[in-house]
């Protein structure tokens, strides 16, 4: 990682999400572990020139997803992408493993020396496409990071995360979801929608936001005619989808869609 890497985002950030092909040993991989690296550098090089504030990097092509501890392969290769994205930009930089990946998240993050990851079930159990996530992450993790000394490393916790069933969970409101999670130790909240690519709805930002004591951050859906309106509560907002090509999360990104959404961001933040 370069020098000049900063260790914080700016208020109001806009990151950007690499979608990293598929791992070895996942259904649809077919490229090697150079190749997955040079296109998560060549789609984080891009987001960093057109203006972003942040990159993430995640695993989304390995669907299905299989959720708790994941082969080493996985790992390993998510920690090349991960360190050559860090050497070749100058933004804050965060992982994500699908699914229920956080400690391998942790580790990759430290050895790439990310700032941040993204951890979708730090509390509560949710029913998800992948099935039952039933333990909540929180204890485990929390005392993970600190047995690696990995400490400086932000956990950004999903609440009422996208593309699962609530129902076990459904007398608990947002409200108490981000309590819950401020007070079990998370670093930052994500408010999303139901779906990858599915707008977030500004009231629930607004909702936790109004009583959360960390930052606050939106997960799905940002376009850029929601940018005012969601930047009104959010601190950051999080976008994978509309600007890849013809908005659909699984394309490459689309250097025009970049740069109408960072003008539109810095339009909107003035």
């Amino acid at each position: 990682m370069t020098e000049s890497n900063p260790t914080t985002l700016r208020a109001k950030a806009l990151i950007g999400m690499v979608h990293v092909g598929a791992l070895p040993g996942t259904p649809q991989s077919e490229d090697t572990i150079p190749m997955l690296a040079m296109r998560a550098v060549t789609e984080a090089t891009l987001l960093a020139d057109t203006g972003f504030d942040g990159v993430i990097l995640e695993n989304m092509h390995d669907r299905p997803y299989v959720h708790g501890r994941q082969q080493p392969q996985i790992t390993a290769a998510m920690t090349r992408v991960a360190v050559e994205v860090a050497s070749a930009i100058d933004l804050p930089l965060g992982i994500q493993v699908l699914s229920g990946g956080e400690h391998e998240a942790l580790a990759i993050a430290q050895a790439a020396e990310a700032q941040f990851i993204r951890c979708e079930n730090f509390v509560y159990s949710h029913v998800a496409d992948e099935g039952l996530l039933a333990e909540a992450a929180a204890g485990a993790l929390l005392r993970y990071r600190r047995a690696i000394g990995a400490t400086n490393i932000r956990i950004m916790c999903d609440i009422k995360k996208k593309h699962a069933s609530h129902a076990i969970t459904g007398d608990i409101s947002i409200e108490d979801c981000a309590h819950t999670a401020e007070f079990c130790g998370a670093d930052g909240l994500i408010v999303t929608g139901a779906f990858t690519g599915s707008p977030t709805d500004p009231t629930d930002v607004d909702r936790v936001k109004a009583v959360a004591g960390v930052t606050v951050w939106v997960g799905s859906g940002v376009e850029p005619a929601q940018l005012g309106r969601l930047y009104e509560h959010a601190d950051a907002l999080i976008v994978g989808s509309w600007i890849k090509h013809e908005g659909l999360w699984s394309n490459a990104p689309d250097p025009k869609r970049c740069k109408e959404l960072v003008v539109e961001a810095e339009r909107v933040r003035v």
